[in-house]
């Protein structure tokens, strides 16, 4: 998948955002982003394939990897950051209409004319508005998957042996999941990093309103 769109993305809306708006891009580019397309995908790469299980049974291999990954850590991660950057291009739409509209009230009434934005960039009235709900926004994507991979792998962890009962396997089975101890320490890091955006939204969002 090609990340370069919302590399774009992320960049045009940071001239808009505040000191806390930018740290929170640093991280979800260098601690979410980079990580995810440089190691995290090649760490789940081989999650199916190498999910052995002690039995030779049609289908039971099958059945208890479903069972026990129903979605893959690594396409839950690409919804969230698919996700979490939807608000950016929320607040660059409202930016592009301020200025579409400043433009045409100039060509309609000449350059005498008062302006309807004099900054289309500056956070007031409807864009402050929508700059806060994206924030708000944003904390609650990663708070949703958060409790998400907390319900589907307890504790953000994964053990190094499952065992499967379900048919058509012909009885209790060992499976062996590749990687566990690494696939852990993935999945422990993008979560820290969620926490610290979560915690970084909101502080921007007091602030936002503190400063009102």
């Amino acid at each position: 998948m090609n990340w370069g769109v919302f590399e774009g993305l992320l960049s045009g809306v940071n001239k808009y955002s505040t000191a806390f708006g930018r740290i929170w891009l640093s991280l979800v580019f260098i601690f979410r982003l980079l990580v995810y397309v440089v190691a995290a995908e090649k760490v789940w790469s081989d999650d199916h394939k190498d999910f052995d299980c002690n039995t030779r049974q049609p289908g039971c291999t099958n059945v208890c990897y479903d069972h026990f990954f129903p979605i893959s850590h690594i396409r839950l991660w690409a919804l969230q950051l698919i996700l979490v950057t939807c608000p950016s291009l929320l607040v660059i739409m409202h930016v592009a209409y301020r200025q579409a509209r400043e433009q045409r009230s100039r060509a309609a009434g000449g350059q005498d004319l008062r302006r309807t934005y004099p900054h289309p960039g500056k956070k007031r009235g409807g864009l402050w508005w929508t700059y806060l709900l994206s924030l708000v926004f944003k904390a609650a994507v990663d708070l949703v998957f958060l409790y998400i991979f907390y319900r589907l792998y307890r504790n953000y962890s994964l053990p190094r042996l499952v065992k499967c009962e379900l048919p058509p396997c012909p009885n209790v089975v060992d499976c062996f999941i590749a990687r566990p101890t690494e696939k852990t320490i993935f999945t422990l890091f993008m979560v820290v990093t969620t926490c610290v955006c979560i915690v970084l939204s909101l502080l921007e969002a007091a602030y936002l309103i503190g400063k009102r």
